[in-house]
């Protein structure tokens, strides 16, 4: 996993094409400047919103003259009351508001607001692909959100991973001005009318946001939990044969090998280490550090990639697209099912579980006399002192709550819309189990850390300044408190957890 250490002089310009997920992050985030669209990008917007509206004028389009779900059927057309007059709420103009509103109703808490001002950009960026036949104005009221930190109000619960309507929908009466914005001053207020409606709402953009927020995090757990690793095996004495280039080389799975090559670089060893000293094996918390983190590293690059392709997705249903000869015309599909994502999230989650549960196994190596040669629990001399023992507790707890969200969201089923839309994805909430893994993983390497540097202590051991492991064993130690008589560790487990993401640097 690369680290995606944001980068305050950034510059990101949205075309449909090129978004990353480290753009999406730093804007989240607001570290980042948002540019304006190009010429062309904002051409295939305005050509593709002419072109649907033609459409619409011209034959059935699902959404814009008819219903939605089980309702595609009824179609919506102008109803002339007994003075003669247009009923306005009949029109499609009418449809579109009563679409917003009747799938605004999100329930749970509001969704914090790095993920609304995710969902934003990413939702702006897949309309300037060109395929929604939204109105262009709209694209520059998002971004206008962006550029000046206001998001709206948005609640968790209203997507099953087939389009995050309900958030779309509660944005989408934002920018009517009936939904109420927060964090910056709100854009300019823009029509949606029917041919817009579903448009803006046919989308995955919150949960790909959510998804690019996860992804970023858990990559730097990944970087420091390879750090924690390394001081783990030089407070343990352990050996660097596991983790030798030739080993790799005959089994080379790209993240195993990266995951070796990381631990020799952190410990300063050869790509082929002399026979060990000590022990002929190290238990497996040390010895299988590859073989479990490659496929973490492997899930991080198959998920980016899936978010590579998505965020940049003409995804809406229908979708407005022109032919070899320009001739525009309106495609219905089933792009918004997010299968894809809800399998990376999936994997990638329970291949960080895999690391969070070597992460425990080390600490259980660390507190056992047989391996380390120091008093059980790194107690100090004080007969029956418990030293370290209720990191062990603390670490299982996070452990547990870790193996819960790692359970495969993409295992639910629902049956909706009376039956038409009879089966889901569920990588919304793949992508919120994602985003609550880390807060859990961090305490789980904070107590390793913890352990560790005070078996550093005990040994005498302190690693060469000029390796990484150096200086993250000076880093560590200059903040964690050397007291060895037993006391209240939670302190110590924060400044750790303070501590990850200028390991993962390292």
């Amino acid at each position: 996993m690369s680290s995606h250490i944001l980068d305050t002089t950034r510059r990101v310009v949205p075309d449909g094409r090129t978004l990353n997920t480290t753009a999406v992050v730093q804007l989240a985030h607001g570290s980042a400047e948002l540019g304006e669209p190009g010429p062309e990008a904002l051409a295939r917007v305005e050509k593709s919103w002419q072109a649907a509206r033609e459409l619409a004028l011209a034959g059935r389009v699902y959404g814009r003259n008819t219903g939605v779900g089980a309702n595609r059927g009824d179609a919506v057309r102008a109803a002339v009351r007994a003075d003669g007059d247009v009923d306005v709420d009949a029109t499609a103009e009418g449809h579109g508001l009563r679409l917003l509103r009747s799938h605004a109703g999100a329930a749970g808490s509001p969704i914090p607001a790095r993920e609304v001002r995710a969902m934003l950009a990413v939702r702006a960026n897949q309309l300037l692909a060109g395929g929604a036949g939204l109105n262009p104005r709209i694209v520059l009221a998002l971004l206008e959100a962006v550029r000046g930190g206001a998001h709206p109000v948005v609640r968790e619960h209203g997507a099953v991973g087939t389009g995050d309507l309900a958030a779309l929908a509660q944005t989408g009466l934002a920018l009517l001005g009936e939904q109420p914005w927060t964090g910056g001053p709100p854009p300019r207020t823009v029509p949606l009318d029917g041919n817009d409606a579903l448009a803006f709402i046919s989308s995955n953009a919150l949960t790909l946001g959510q998804s690019a927020l996860a992804l970023d995090e858990l990559d730097r757990l990944q970087n420091a939990s390879l750090v924690v690793a390394a001081l783990s095996l030089l407070a343990v004495g352990g050996s660097y044969e596991a983790y030798a280039e030739p080993v790799h080389r005959e089994r080379p799975h790209p993240g195993s090998v990266a995951a070796a090559a990381r631990m020799r670089a952190l410990l300063g060893a050869p790509d082929r280490p002399g026979p060990p000293s000590g022990r002929i094996q190290d238990p497996y918390g040390f010895r299988c550090v590859p073989q479990i983190h490659g496929p973490a590293l492997d899930s991080a690059g198959t998920l980016a990639g899936v978010l590579g392709v998505d965020l940049n997705a003409a995804a809406e249903n229908p979708l407005i697209s022109a032919d070899a000869q320009g001739v525009y015309g309106a495609l219905h599909h089933g792009s918004f099912y997010a299968a894809h994502a809800a399998a990376a999230l999936d994997g990638l989650r329970l291949a960080v579980l895999q690391t969070a549960r070597l992460s425990t196994a080390r600490l259980v190596s660390l507190v056992e006399p047989g391996i380390t040669g120091l008093r059980p629990f790194l107690s100090e001399d004080t007969p029956a002192s418990s030293g370290v023992m209720i990191l062990e507790y603390a670490a299982g707890a996070a452990l547990a709550e870790l193996t819960s969200l790692a359970q495969p969201a993409s295992l639910g089923h629902a049956v909706l819309s009376r039956g038409v839309e009879e089966v889901a994805s569920f990588a919304s909430l793949a992508a919120r189990h994602a985003l609550r893994m880390p807060e859990h993983h961090r305490q789980v390497l904070a107590c390793e850390l913890v352990a560790a540097i005070r078996a550093l202590r005990q040994r005498r051991t302190v690693p060469d300044p000029a390796l990484p492991v150096g200086r993250a064993y000076e880093l560590a130690a200059a903040e964690l408190d050397p007291e060895m008589a037993d006391r209240p560790l939670s302190d110590d487990v924060d400044v750790a957890v303070g501590l990850l993401d200028r390991l993962s640097a390292l």
